[in-house]
């Protein structure tokens, strides 16, 4: 397990420092013994399938679940004993759009400034309009957005009181490449301007933009590192195959021992595996004419495939 990021500040404070968190939903362990330290202003990936507990620890570290076991700290105030505190810090993106359709987006805004008591509510919610590309959608009801910018609304409401740490569960789920750039765009800025940020998602592009990445699996923390160390270090190897016939050699490879993964990007196929030895002479079993294999590469998606396949062999 890689602890530390190379190019990575080793005397920042950290913003998450939780060890051992533990969380069941009756007989079901969800989180299991987690332990996580994300210093300030980091911008950390929280990888992992469905079910893997990201949701859960998300909700542990802001306030709104209590651990059965574990101990630690979010922003500097213990998890347990100043949960509402630590809810007033911070900023909680949840997976589901959570604000009413029959108001605007000012009005939308102007609600969640109430409920933190933001002086001179209405200077600051122009504000944060226009530096989120809002100002002019402000007298839009929100139930007419379209899904980048329901998203985008959703942010500006997290960032509203000026949290110092923004948790991010799955936000760009079902939103488009542009949208999904611009939402990272606005992330990466708030960053540079000491936001910690911890964004849970399924998309490797976004995974990449992160200077860390770390990955569940059963509720336990399994892979933590900077994107290339991780690929790096997953022992991961891969091969792509590109000529006539492709779509076809697919469903062999699938079926060919020493093959984990194989799928068709574009106009290669492209398999994983493991075992070198075995996955080249899996390679070797594929070979056709007019078909031309190579060693390639391994990238994060190719990693993150490899992990949930383990994930579905644990269970």
């Amino acid at each position: 397990m890689i602890s530390q990021p190379a190019g990575h500040a080793t005397d920042a404070a950290p913003a998450i420092d939780v060890h051992g968190l533990c969380k069941s939903f009756g007989t079901r362990k969800v989180v299991d013994g987690l332990t996580l330290t994300v210093p300030e202003g980091e911008i950390c990936g929280f990888l992992g399938g469905n079910g893997s507990g990201k949701t859960t620890t998300i909700r542990m570290l802001c306030g709104l679940l209590t651990p059965d076991a574990g101990s630690g700290t979010c922003l500097g105030l213990d998890i347990i004993r100043q949960a509402d505190q630590i809810r007033l810090q911070v900023g909680y993106m949840t997976q589901r759009f959570s604000f009413y359709g029959d108001l605007t987006v000012a009005e939308n805004l102007d609600f969640v400034a109430r409920l933190y008591q933001i002086p001179d509510r209405r200077a600051a919610v122009r504000e944060i309009m226009g530096r989120m590309g809002l100002a002019e959608r402000a007298g839009q009801r929100a139930d007419q957005l379209s899904g980048g910018w329901k998203q985008r609304l959703a942010l500006t409401a997290c960032v509203l009181h000026k949290p110092r740490l923004l948790l991010l569960d799955e936000p760009t789920a079902g939103v488009d490449a542009k949208a999904r750039r611009e939402f990272w765009d606005l992330i990466a800025d708030m960053a540079v301007e000491g936001m910690t940020v911890l964004v849970s998602t399924h998309y490797m592009d976004e995974a990449e933009r992160c200077q860390r990445v770390v990955y569940l699996s059963g509720g336990r923390l399994i892979v933590d590192g900077a994107a290339a160390e991780v690929v790096r270090d997953a022992g991961v190897i891969t091969y792509e195959a590109t000529g006539i016939g492709i779509d076809a050699l697919v469903h062999r490879a699938r079926v060919t021992p020493g093959i984990e993964s194989a799928t068709v990007i574009g106009r290669a196929l492209r398999v994983i595996g493991t075992d070198a030895a075995e996955l080249a002479r899996a390679v070797d079993s594929l070979r056709a004419p007019g078909v031309t294999w190579q060693p390639v590469p391994p990238r994060l998606d190719d990693v993150f495939i490899h992990l949930l396949g383990q994930d579905t062999r644990r269970r």
